[in-house]
């Protein structure tokens, strides 16, 4: 063999150890997508139970707000299929972005409930909702540490991605942007 053979065998080598170093650090960093979801998905599931046990206390206290504990209901709802649809994916963007909606409309339903909570204080004494109200703010204080760490995960994800030399294994391999909540 020639020196120039020697040459393109030792660059092809190097190439492909390279792409699979590269390869196998994006799956890594998208696997650690899928484990800081998989924490935020517990969180999530945590504060529906929650919700869930305040409004069953609250609504024979409140029978004209029956429109709050339906929205909160619906909401609900829609953010557990939402969860559900990016358990499989949550580096797709597009269940991802499903979420960011249903958990903004669950959040908007939840803030609204507290408020009416809060301001009836005789309610909150009476019917012992202060350890529920407290849980639910731990949860939410839990669940928002776990989203940012979601959203840093992912960061690093699509910063990797970016990258210049790895960009190109990135479009082979089709690996996309992910997008955070």
């Amino acid at each position: 063999m020639t020196p120039l053979t020697w040459a393109l065998v030792a660059l092809l080598a190097v190439l492909g150890f390279w792409s699979v170093g590269a390869y196998n650090r994006l799956m890594s960093l998208r696997n650690a997508i899928s484990e800081a979801f998989a924490e935020l998905d517990r969180q999530l599931s945590q504060r529906a139970q929650v919700c869930e046990q305040l409004v069953t206390q609250v609504k024979p206290l409140l029978p004209n707000e029956q429109a709050t504990f339906d929205a909160l209901a619906n909401a609900q709802a829609e953010a557990q299929a939402a969860a559900l649809a990016a358990r499989g994916r949550p580096w797709s963007p597009d269940t991802v972005g499903a979420l960011a909606v249903a958990t903004s409309l669950h959040g908007a339903a939840q803030a609204r409930l507290m408020s009416l909570l809060e301001h009836a204080s005789e309610l909150h004494d009476a019917a012992g909702l202060g350890a529920l109200m407290d849980e639910l703010k731990l949860v939410e204080r839990q669940r928002a540490f776990a989203r940012q760490v979601f959203n840093q995960t992912v960061e690093r994800y699509n910063e990797a991605i970016a990258q210049i030399p790895t960009r190109a294994l990135a479009r082979l391999y089709r690996f996309t942007a992910a997008r955070p909540l």
